[in-house]
């Protein structure tokens, strides 16, 4: 941490260096790192909206043979909160309930429950203490 802190201090004002550093845990940075004059702006990138979700999956289904059918503004609907990483991973349990029941096309339905496997389930095993404290 000291040598980061020593390296961001010594750049040459007149140099145009621009820093980007990313985290999942602001609230873990030392504020040592965060003080003006270091890492001072901050830019958040919040999660997608439906709209948002609906393009991320059209995306990760791209490579794929999907069936012509699929809904995907309801698959958003059914991913609220949900990043790109886990839209991905959906995208991808899906093609894998496909090929376990030989099928060349991924229908809506393993949509559906790739869903089920990994949003939900990852909300059933997500609970924290301090969520388990206020339920």
């Amino acid at each position: 941490m000291l040598e980061l802190i020593n390296q961001l201090d010594g750049f040459d004002k007149r140099g145009n260096i621009k820093v980007l550093m990313a985290t999942n845990r602001p609230d873990t940075l030392d504020p040592a790192l965060v003080r003006p004059g270091r890492l001072d702006r901050k830019i958040e990138f919040g999660l997608p909206d439906i709209e948002g979700r609906t393009e991320i999956f059209k995306i990760h289904t791209k490579p794929m043979s999907v069936a012509k059918d699929i809904r995907y503004d309801l698959l958003a609907r059914l991913c609220p909160n949900a990043t790109g990483a886990e839209i991905q991973s959906v995208c991808t349990e899906a093609g894998m309930f496909a090929i376990r029941a030989r099928r060349k096309v991924v229908t809506e339905r393993d949509f559906l429950d790739a869903i089920e496997k990994v949003i939900k389930g990852y909300q059933k095993f997500s609970a924290t203490p301090k969520y388990l404290a206020y339920n």
